[in-house]
């Protein structure tokens, strides 16, 4: 292996370390301490808030997904020195990217269908 190739498999392993690390220190920093007062219950009687709390979960889970595939890409573009391979690597991951953005922009529409369908109010 050359010495451009392992610093390019530093940097995005690097990069993508850095991303996974910033997204979940947040998640972690919430189940650090017991919330204090009464229980939380988490049943819910309807139809439309299980809607909207998937439709919250599915828009992050598709954008978290889609900045990482820009940064993989960006990554690639910016470590690919003239390979002609690794340009077209980064621009699929870039397309990869604009994808999952689009679905978390059309992810609100879709629920609405799904719930139009079911026939919830």
């Amino acid at each position: 292996m050359t010495p451009t190739r392992v610093r390019r498999i530093a940097a995005i392993t690097a990069t993508a370390a850095l991303t996974i690390l910033v997204t979940l220190a947040p998640a972690s920093a919430a189940f650090a301490a017991p919330p204090a007062g009464p229980p939380m219950i988490l049943a819910v009687n309807d139809l439309n808030t299980v809607i909207s709390e998937l439709q919250k979960w599915i828009m992050g889970f598709l954008a978290a997904l889609a900045t990482l595939f820009f940064v993989i890409g960006g990554a690639r573009y910016m470590t690919a020195g003239g390979d002609p391979s690794e340009i077209e690597r980064a621009k699929a991951a870039f397309k990869a990217a604009a994808i999952g953005y689009a679905l978390a922009i059309l992810a609100p529409i879709l629920l609405e269908a799904l719930q139009s369908i079911l026939g919830a109010p």
